[in-house]
């Protein structure tokens, strides 16, 4: 397999583990919009420990597991007496606290980055966002996922029932900040470098987007919004030369041509973000949707049965 292509998948594969990540707390009903934070968590976690005390990949990356759970549970008793926007701000801000405290840190390189030692191959990563793929959808089919989805559905009634509704969304969020540093220390591991401009906001703002355009009703959502984002630009930079070729032979230019600007593929993925938005806002992916490929099913009655849910 050529570099380009261990590439992209090593990239797939982090993007679907982050996706998980912030699918866990959206499940409960709280959006987190700080995911480059415990992202760049676990990826310096593994880094110091890879770089200057020397440990192997097997204890950095279970040590950057255990420090995103571990800040993700503390922070969400304080996080989570917020909603709605006033939470996705407090995520976002702690986001930015950690990126700060990271860019001033000499031991963690500071602005310069640093350098990991112990380099892990492209299998790793995407055994890893296998694993983690089978272990959502077994937990979100368990009681303490439907109790998640029952937070998220309608908190009153969840509450009157005798659910602890605080407990099971920080849990969630402890989940996910768990996976987020699982994350960042597969990327750690497989780029060899860390530095903290790659845990930008972007970062943050595109995880988030994985999840709510590919669907908050199934865990089958966040896997296909991670997939279809992070392929749809590679496939737009080999189609965009020949759909210039295409309009400049309509008109009759001749001579060579430049090939796209890059801008342009993150043009189409913002037009495509929108109309996304507009028209299936609920996600690509839906109970409905679900039920409806189940076979033996028939459309009619998939839809009968949401409805009267």
């Amino acid at each position: 397999m050529s570099g380009y292509w261990t590439g992209i998948l090593t990239i797939l594969s982090i993007n679907v583990i982050m996706a998980y990540a912030i699918f866990l707390p959206v499940a409960t009903g709280q959006l987190n919009l700080g995911g480059a934070g415990f992202q760049a968590l676990g990826a310096y976690t593994a880094a110091f420990l890879s770089a200057v005390a020397g440990q192997s990949a097997w204890a950095t990356i279970p040590a950057a597991m255990a420090v995103g759970g571990v800040v993700s549970m503390a922070i969400a008793f304080p996080l989570l007496r917020t909603r709605g926007v006033y939470l996705v701000l407090a995520t976002f801000a702690f986001a930015e606290v950690v990126a700060g405290a990271i860019l001033n840190t000499s031991e963690l390189g500071g602005a310069m980055g640093l350098s990991v030692p112990e380099y892990l191959d492209y299998p790793v990563p995407i055994i890893a966002a296998i694993l983690v793929t089978l272990f959502v959808f077994y937990l979100m089919a368990t009681r303490f996922g439907l109790t998640m989805r029952a937070c998220h559905d309608d908190d009153v009634v969840t509450d009157l029932l005798g659910v602890s509704i605080r407990g099971v969304r920080v849990a969630a969020f402890a989940i996910g900040g768990a996976l987020a540093g699982l994350a960042g220390a597969l990327y750690a591991h497989t780029f060899s470098f860390v530095e903290i401009q790659s845990f930008n906001a972007s970062l943050s703002i595109y995880v988030l987007l994985y999840v709510l355009l590919g669907g908050t009703q199934s865990a089958l959502g966040p896997l296909f919004g991670a997939a279809f984002f992070t392929l749809l630009p590679e496939v737009l930079r080999a189609v965009l030369p020949q759909v210039k070729g295409a309009l400049a032979g309509l008109f009759g230019i001749q001579g060579a041509l430049s090939p796209p600007d890059e801008s342009w593929r993150f043009v189409i993925l913002g037009v495509l973000t929108v109309l996304m938005m507009m028209y299936r806002s609920e996600g690509l992916i839906t109970r409905t949707l679900i039920e409806r490929l189940k076979p033996g099913r028939h459309p009619a009655s998939a839809t009968v049965e949401e409805a009267s849910a």
